[in-house]
């Protein structure tokens, strides 16, 4: 299936690691030029190596703090000048500390919103006025399941990750027939760097092996397993192809099935602590 997405330019925040990577490598497999941006400069040059080695479409990198605002306008707009277009913009970021509501104070709030929901924001922001003056445009925001259903000690990424729902459900009304999508990515378990870390912790304190407790983690998901980045990343480069341009406002859950099913995280309890 040609998905449409060649010579298409994208900018993905987080590119350095986890799902922006694996997003960064799926839309250069399509053709795609992609320009990626990170704050730590040796995980950021690893990537760019990687991605330069797969000698598809055009690979930009750059240092950026997301969470200055001027500094992530300025990368975006200066991606847009070398390139000489803008198609394609993916908001991404880790996740806050866990814990329940009380465990935190006003000051975590703070930081979890200008760590996730702000620079979401910013980017959008950002990568809008290019979008519109092309007439066509994909804005795909990288949240969790957290905005689809609460879950108990996901408390910050509930509350920041909302916002960003309700933020990508207001522009799909301003934004209307301007050629511009919005849409919504909504990861569970996927096997990234944290959950692999988590397992391996696990593992080494119960004296198990790690697909074990990668398994054991999965027991609330239907199809019994963990996603892994690739399955992702597929279904985000489908959203910024051609061939969604009349899906828009919507939230795209991939979690194996576990929030139709109603099982519980297995990070309550378990291996909460690993995860911070």
């Amino acid at each position: 299936m040609d998905l449409g997405l060649r010579d298409r330019v994208a900018v993905i925040a987080g590119g350095s690691g986890g799902l922006g990577l694996a997003v960064a490598r799926e839309l250069l497999r399509e053709g795609a030029d992609v320009a990626i941006c990170a704050r730590d400069p040796g995980r950021l040059a690893a990537a760019e190596r990687e991605l330069r080695a797969l000698a598809r479409g055009r690979v930009l990198a750059a240092r950026v703090d997301v969470r200055d605002g001027a500094e992530l306008r300025g990368w975006v707009d200066r991606v847009a000048a070398e390139t000489g277009r803008l198609d394609i913009a993916v908001t991404n970021s880790g996740g806050p500390p866990i814990g329940y509501p009380t465990e935190f104070d006003v000051a975590a709030y703070r930081d979890a919103a200008d760590t996730v929901l702000y620079p979401a924001i910013g980017l959008a922001l950002a990568a809008l006025p290019h979008l519109r003056a092309r007439g066509w445009g994909r804005l795909l925001f990288i949240a969790s399941e957290t905005v689809v259903r609460p879950v108990a000690d996901l408390t910050l990424s509930g509350v920041v990750r909302t916002g960003i729902l309700r933020f990508a459900q207001g522009l799909v009304a301003e934004l209307g027939a301007s050629g511009v999508t919005v849409n919504v990515l909504a990861p569970a378990y996927l096997r990234t760097g944290p959950v692999e870390r988590a397992a391996a912790d696990l593992a080494a304190r119960r004296g198990s092996d790690v697909e074990t407790c990668v398994r054991e983690m999965a027991r609330h998901i239907p199809l019994g397993r963990i996603g892994h980045p690739e399955e992702f990343a597929a279904l985000a480069a489908f959203l910024a192809s051609e061939r969604a341009g009349f899906i828009t406002g919507t939230v795209q859950l991939v979690d194996g099935g576990a929030c139709a099913a109603g099982g519980l995280p297995s990070h309550l309890g378990f291996t909460r602590d690993v995860f911070q």
